[in-house]
């Protein structure tokens, strides 16, 4: 198979290509900033259609990962290159699969669960779960990553494409061992002792391991009756309390320091990031995903976090 992924320079994207490229299958990153992979990269502005769009053109599948990290204050330019860099890439893809003689048959498009309401009471699945930027009480600038999320989303969803299958992949957090990656993060302030609760700890953090995100799109590639919005999450969140005392656990970590949210704010400001990033509540479920038959490796965080602990070590040593 040819396998297409616009903006698979990151850590999402690396760990596709890997896995695909590993399996034989024929690997087309569009990067903005080429490099020298295993794999073919080639360059792309992620905005107007050029020479990459041939790729598209004939491919067996394409999985749209573009989009300007959100890890970043959220000032007006960056709010503006958030929601640019996640619409027009897409409608730019869209575009691509539409002037197509050959379009691909599966289009999955990286979305987020972030569209999720931020709660504590149930979990947000794709038939009722509750849609975010109206809770009371929390941050402005929450809001807005809600309306990116509707726009990013749209940009898909709200073409026709009559040979081409689309879904909107709504990812919680993915994890993997890659060094420089989010659970590596994650690791480090466990390592130096900071790995407590964050905030009151009540919080659900939803995460799926980058092994059962690579099953899914894979089987997501292959169920046809998986179009629209698609969780891609383990199916047991768990409280951040909960969460960061599984992951000193596993680590062996004895100390785990809490920070409370005027320490988180202040931090966040001096990292140059935000603390919706920690502080909102993701409880996400994979209704249709599990709906669908789909089996995940490690559904639970305790195991999970044992492998993705291992790992690092191995990789390490």
């Amino acid at each position: 198979m040819r396998i297409v992924l616009p903006g698979g320079s990151g850590q999402l994207g690396s760990i596709l290509a890997r896995d695909y490229h590993a399996a034989g299958h024929e690997v087309v990153v569009l990067s903005r900033s080429p490099t020298s992979t295993p794999w073919q990269t080639i360059s792309w502005d992620a905005r107007s259609q050029g020479p990459w769009s041939t790729q598209i053109d004939g491919a067996d599948l394409v999985v749209n990962l573009a989009g300007r990290s959100v890890n970043c204050r959220y000032t007006d330019k960056n709010r503006r290159l958030i929601m640019d860099s996640r619409v027009e890439s897409t409608e730019a893809v869209a575009t691509a699969i539409e002037l197509s003689a050959s379009p691909p048959p599966v289009w999955l498009q990286l979305s987020t669960a972030t569209i999720y309401s931020h709660r504590y009471d149930a979990p947000n699945d794709e038939i009722d779960g509750e849609i975010g930027g109206n809770e009371p009480g929390v941050p402005a600038s929450w809001a807005y990553s809600v309306e990116v999320a509707k726009a990013w989303e749209g940009a898909a969803l709200g073409r026709t494409l009559a040979s081409t299958r689309v879904a909107a992949l709504r990812s919680s957090v993915v994890l993997s061992p890659d060094r420089g990656g989010i659970f590596d993060v994650m690791l480090g302030m466990v390592r130096r002792g900071l790995g407590g609760r964050s905030g009151d700890g009540r919080q659900f953090v939803s995460w799926v391991h980058s092994h059962d995100f690579v099953a899914a799109v894979k089987w997501l590639a292959a169920e046809a009756s998986l179009g629209g919005v698609v969780n891609i999450a383990s199916p047991n969140p768990l409280p951040n309390a909960e969460f960061m005392s599984s992951f000193r656990d596993a680590w062996g970590a004895r100390i785990g320091l809490p920070a409370t949210t005027a320490m988180l704010e202040v931090g966040a400001l001096l990292m140059g990031t935000e603390t919706e990033l920690v502080l909102k509540s993701r409880r996400v479920y994979p209704r249709r995903l599990l709906d669908s038959g789909f089996e995940f490796a490690f559904p639970d965080w305790p195991t999970a976090v044992t492998d993705l602990c291992a790992r690092y070590r191995a990789a390490s040593a």
